[in-house]
């Protein structure tokens, strides 16, 4: 008997397949294929395809070709796996002229060119021999073209709580690596997947699994896919639809050279493949228009920038025949951003078919370099090489100018006039601007010219596009339009980085009274003795500078204490993780003086050795370490530095030496102090804490905190522990950037029928208006039924809250709680009576469709309870329990377990346990004012209602105390001051009452809790310039109501921009459809200004703070509670 009530894997790989072929792949089962079962190829199909093939001289080419071509490609062999796998991806992408007795072939085993000259298949149980034995592996589905197969997929039941993505990928990278390795020496690509939110991830057979990434996009201008299945269709249409794939397969697949060697393997991400077309067009469409402005692309820090600009450097060369070869020059603005993007492209020679790759030494090097060739060629060069002499190198117009971070050097292009009152041997102008040689050593007014001015003359005819994580506001005068962008919001979303965990803590340095004193009369003194009145004020501003304080030993040394002990719990909690960290200080002399506070807490971290634990590294990872102290200081000398200091610091070679171990995961060098070195451009995944002791904003905070956002293993948070207040500026940071019993008995099974009767029953009440038809009809369509199980668990999780009952208790939960809560009763009954045969062939398949919903709902929310979750879950636990145990709330606990459910009986039940009246109104009042502050950011009529109504509460209380006689207050003090008490709490409770009804009442009239906010201004604008608009009753104005959900539609429409409150053209927009939503509407009768720029108000109110949290409390030196968020550029 058929049983359609579970979903099985092979189900779900039906339905893939099927979804396959709809975008040109023909199916074939593996048993229909004539083969032997060792073999990995298809070779029908390949023989087929190369017959196809035509020698130079236009003649078809002869059999014995075909099988020497078809040979060639089973037969290769480049030594170790990944060496093979590299050599036959490159003989597929590139081919090769064939020469024989019989004529001259240009071989290609794809036609790029042509896709419709390709066979392209689709296969499912294709078993694959391995051993003496014939052991037998059957990957789950396997694409190939022209018999060659070119990706694996491997997938896990969606239903199945315990068969998890990370069983996927182990079941490829280890089993299937082992086992067929003569199979995955042809797939470039791998695919994992359980069809659940973010769980359709796209890789390589070399790509770690936390670079596995979903690929959410078809095309560029799509919204992201957010349900697992729309992630499912999105890869297959962004990714295997046939036109697609062999355009990724071509020119987004890298591999470094030959000689890198390390094993490394890399598939684009959606945003690169996307990025890279479009600034592709931009740089044409620039070229077309005598434009030199290429664009701007705004990427993520931690995003992969720099890959980007590879993807693009090798469209523009080999998809861009009206370019002729380009060449290319990579601008950066350091020396250690130059030494980072020259480790990747100095190792993509054959990536980037360009020729030459190298990093420019002086500007006479490029001169050189350019004079000697008319196409090709990638430098990498600092733009001050610019500045060592002025004027033209090329006129080429063919040149594309790459600026890594396009920040102020490469964007001032204005003349400046500089006044030099001194010759000195310091520079005189600003960064980014640059006097002549002649100049520098003379007295006077000069016109400066920037650094990027004197990249222009040198090239007047090249395409300039600028690559930045944070851009500023010239970037897009200098680069052109923002071409894409993707944020870091985006970017944690899609997990190519972590969120970012943030930690306020506080240093306080109290002033001494008496020595303000003495200061003062100390400048008294001066002035007395002529000092003018112009050196004090200096004075006074200098000693009062932040960097003053900042620097005093005592705070420090408290800091250093407070870093370290921080530090070593963070270790001592996951000892087996490498968790690096970075201190960020103000300026190097306190920086310098912080090192030595360590050297007094810590003296053991600057003994020198290879690393933490020797025993634990190979004699090989050993002697690829140096021996390192583990925390240093890195910055470069300045020519007034003390000895000590000046010594320390050393030259260059020594900054490159700490780099290098720095970046070394297993080398003792855990800890780097840092003023601006390091903090933008630098990149190291295991880099997990930033202590913060500078002020910092705008573009560099967010470049600083960037530091800790890498993905590495077992990392799924970065740290920022601030010491100094960063908190505001970095919240506007991201908004612009068993027993005896054998079996139970009959009266068990007949009452766990009932319940298990009844509890289908009121799943059924529950669900009521969701048809899961589809889902138990044995011959419906696969991708139905798997559409019928996203959409039945979207359906719950839409569901408002559920009244539960508990014993004698009766509490609000929300529905996905209360539907879980019922299935795994509802499974324990199944357990009990399935094997019983008491149901009947319905309520089995009614009770496994339920079932199957819940653990879809249980992935799809990300709560599948295995044992990976749970050790994630545990450490997390332990980590926190470390973390807050220094902890000394500003709230008691009772007050803030008040705090988290104020509307609720168990609030007010715990609120009669305080025995102290003024304690009870103090916490009341706390818990109110927090109540209309988070009311107020989403819905300001509202709130505003009940803050007029808690200010007079408190003023009236205030007032009756104030009035009180001496006699009262002293004599009858506590019969009447309770009684105000008494009734000022009285008061407050009611607006509590009152305020939990107001924010409930929106289920009652039919709306959400956002329409609620925009109706309530619509009756308010009404009422308050008196016009007739909608008729009103008890459930409310249904006119009113209608109108709210079409703005509430409108804003929704602009909410997948990320960034709409900064964007200007994105909010007129939207302002504009509101706009002429209301006068469609009839609403105001007459215009009014002033009730649209209301509504307005409401719209942009709520979208602003529907998903920010609180500010954090004040914090002192011991306090720390974590805010979680996650940096977004601007």
């Amino acid at each position: 008997m058929a049983k359609t009530g579970k979903l099985y894997e092979s189900q779900y790989e039906e339905a893939l397949v099927d979804l396959l072929a709809k975008h040109g792949w023909e199916y074939t089962h593996g048993s229909k294929i004539h083969r032997n079962i060792k073999d990995s190829l298809i070779t029908d199909d390949l023989c087929v395809y190369l017959s196809t093939l035509t020698y130079l001289d236009g003649s078809k080419i002869k059999n014995d070709d075909v099988k020497i071509l078809a040979d060639k490609i089973n037969y290769l062999g480049a030594g170790t796996h990944y060496k093979t796998l590299k050599a036959i991806y490159k003989l597929i992408r590139d081919g090769f002229r064939y020469t024989s007795q019989n004529g001259i072939c240009d071989v290609k085993y794809v036609d790029f060119k042509n896709a419709g000259n390709n066979i392209f298949r689709v296969v499912n149980q294709f078993e694959v021999a391995y051993g003496q034995k014939n052991d037998i592996r059957i990957p789950d589905v396997l694409l190939f073209v022209n018999g060659i197969p070119l990706c694996i997929f491997e997938l896990k039941n969606p239903s199945d709580p315990n068969a998890t993505i990370d069983m996927a990928y182990e079941q490829i990278h280890k089993r299937y690596m082992r086992d067929i390795p003569h199979l995955l020496k042809y797939c470039p690509l791998s695919c994992i997947s359980d069809a659940t939110a973010n769980h359709t991830l796209l890789g390589t057979t070399y790509t770690p699994y936390e670079h596995y990434y979903a690929w959410k996009k078809v095309n560029n201008d799509d919204p992201v896919a957010t349900t697992g299945i729309d992630q499912v269709k999105t890869i297959v249409g962004g990714v295997y639809q046939t036109e697609r794939f062999l355009e990724i397969l071509r020119d987004y697949i890298y591999f470094p050279d030959d000689d890198y060697d390390k094993e490394e393997e890399i598939v684009c991400r959606y945003p690169q493949f996307f990025a890279a077309r479009k600034l592709r067009e931009s740089v044409l469409n620039a070229m077309r228009n005598d434009d030199r402005k290429g664009g701007t692309y705004f990427g993520a820090t931690g995003c992969g920038k720099t890959y980007t600009m590879a993807f693009l450097a090798r469209q523009l060369t080999l998809r861009c025949p009206e370019l002729n070869s380009p060449t290319i020059i990579m601008i950066v603005d350091r020396e250690d951003l130059q030494s980072q993007a020259g480790k990747l492209f100095l190792r993509s020679k054959d990536f980037l078919a360009l020729g030459n790759v190298e990093i420019i030494r002086d500007r006479q090097h490029l001169k050189d370099e350019l004079s000697i060739r008319e196409t090709g060629g990638f430098f990498i060069c600092t733009i001050q090489k610019f500045c060592e002499s002025i004027g033209l190198l090329s006129e080429r117009n063919n040149i594309i100018c790459f600026s890594d971070e396009a920040h102020r050097t490469q964007v001032s292009l204005g003349k400046k006039l500089v006044v030099k009152t001194q010759v000195s041997e310091e520079k005189t102008v600003a960064k980014g601007e640059q006097l002549s040689a002649e100049n520098e050593s003379k007295i006077g007014a000069f016109v400066s010219k920037p650094y990027a001015e004197h990249l222009r003359t040198a090239f007047p005819k090249a395409t300039f596009v600028g690559f930045t994580g944070t851009p500023i506001d010239e970037t897009i005068q200098v680069f052109g339009e923002i071409i894409d962008s993707y944020n870091m919001l985006q970017a944690v979303e899609d997990g190519i980085t972590v969120p970012i965990q943030y930690f306020p803590r506080m240093a306080k340095v109290a002033l001494n009274e008496e020595r303000v004193k003495e200061i003062e009369e100390y400048y008294k003194q001066c002035a007395e003795e002529g000092a003018s009145d112009e050196d004090i004020a200096a004075s006074k501003k200098a000693m009062s500078a932040m960097e003053i304080i900042l620097g005093d030993p005592i705070r420090l040394d408290m800091l250093a204490e407070d870093i370290a002990n921080h530090y070593d719990k963070a270790c001592d909690c996951k000892p087996d993780d490498v968790q690096k960290a970075m201190i960020v200080c103000s300026n190097r002399i306190i920086a310098f003086n912080l090192l030595q506070k360590f050297k007094k807490h810590r003296p053991e971290w600057f003994e020198e050795k290879k690393s933490p634990d020797d025993s634990k590294l190979s004699k090989l990872e050993l002697d690829r370490l140096t021996p390192m102290p583990r925390i240093a200081m890195i910055a470069t000398r300045g020519k007034n530095d003390d000895k000590e200091m000046y010594d320390y610091l050393g030259d260059k070679a020594r900054r490159q030496l700490l780099e290098d171990e720095y970046k070394k995961v297993n080398s003792n060098f855990k800890i780097v102090i840092v003023v601006d070195m390091w903090i933008t451009g630098f990149d190291v995944p295991c880099l997990t804490y930033l202590y913060n002791d500078k002020p910092i904003q705008k573009h560099t905070l967010i470049q600083t905190i960037s530091r800790v956002n890498r993905k590495y293993k077992n990392k799924d948070k970065g740290y920022i522990i601030d010491y100094i207040g960063i908190h505001d500026n970095l919240m506007q940071a991201t908004k612009k950037y068993g027993g005896e019993d054998f079996g139970p008995s009959e009266d068990d099974v007949e009452q766990a029928r009932i319940l298990y009767v009844n509890l289908l029953e009121g799943i059924k009440v529950l669900l009521h208006g969701f048809d899961l038809t589809t889902f138990m009809d044995a011959n419906a369509d696969p991708m139905d039924r798997l559409q019928c199980l996203s959409d039945a668990a979207e359906f719950i999780l839409k569901m408002p809250d559920q009244i539960s009952t508990t014993g004698k208790k009766t509490n609000t939960v929300p529905a996905r709680t209360y539907y879980l809560g019922i299935e795994r009763r509802l499974k324990q009954a199944y357990d009990i009576c399935y094997p019983s045969g008491v149901l009947t062939e319905s309520q089995i398949v009614f009770g496994q469709c339920l079932m199957a919903v819940a653990g879809y709902l249980r992935k799809t929310s990300g709560t599948t309870i295995d044992t990976y979750t749970m050790n994630k879950a545990v450490e997390k636990m332990v980590q926190g329990a470390l973390e807050c145990g220094e902890v000394s709330n500003l709230l008691t606990p009772q007050e803030e377990e008040l705090g988290e459910n104020i509307y609720g009986p168990a609030f007010l039940e715990q609120l009669k346990d305080i025995k102290m009246p003024a304690t009870k109104l103090e916490i009341l009042m706390k818990m109110l004012r927090k109540a209309i502050k988070e009311y107020k950011k989403v819905n300001k009529v509202a709130a505003q209602k009940y803050e007029d109504l808690l200010i007079a509460t408190i003023n009236a209380y205030h007032d009756r105390k104030s009035k009180l006689t001496l006699a009262e207050a002293s004599e009858a003090q506590s019969e009447t001051t309770e009684s105000i008490i008494a009734d000022a709490t009285k008061q407050a409770l009611e607006i509590l009452a009152k305020l939990g009804e107001d924010r409930s009442s929106f289920r009652q009239m039919g709306l959400t809790f956002e329409e609620k906010a925009f109706y309530d201004i619509l009756i308010d604008m009404r009422d308050k310039h008196n016009f007739v608009y909608g008729e009103d009753t008890p459930k409310g104005n249904e006119k009113c109501k209608m109108l709210a959900k079409k703005i509430k539609k409108l804003i929704d429409l602009k909410s997948s921009f990320a960034d709409w409150l900064n964007n200007i053209n994105v909010r007129t927009e939207l302002s504009r459809d509101i706009k002429i939503c209301l006068v469609k509407s009839g609403y105001p009768p007459t215009y009014s200004q002033e009730v649209f720029d209301q509504v307005m108000d409401q719209v942009e109110n709520f979208k602003e703070h529907s998903n920010v949290n609180e500010d954090p409390k004040p914090y002192v030196w011991k306090e720390m509670r974590p805010m979680t968020m996650v940096a977004e550029g601007e």
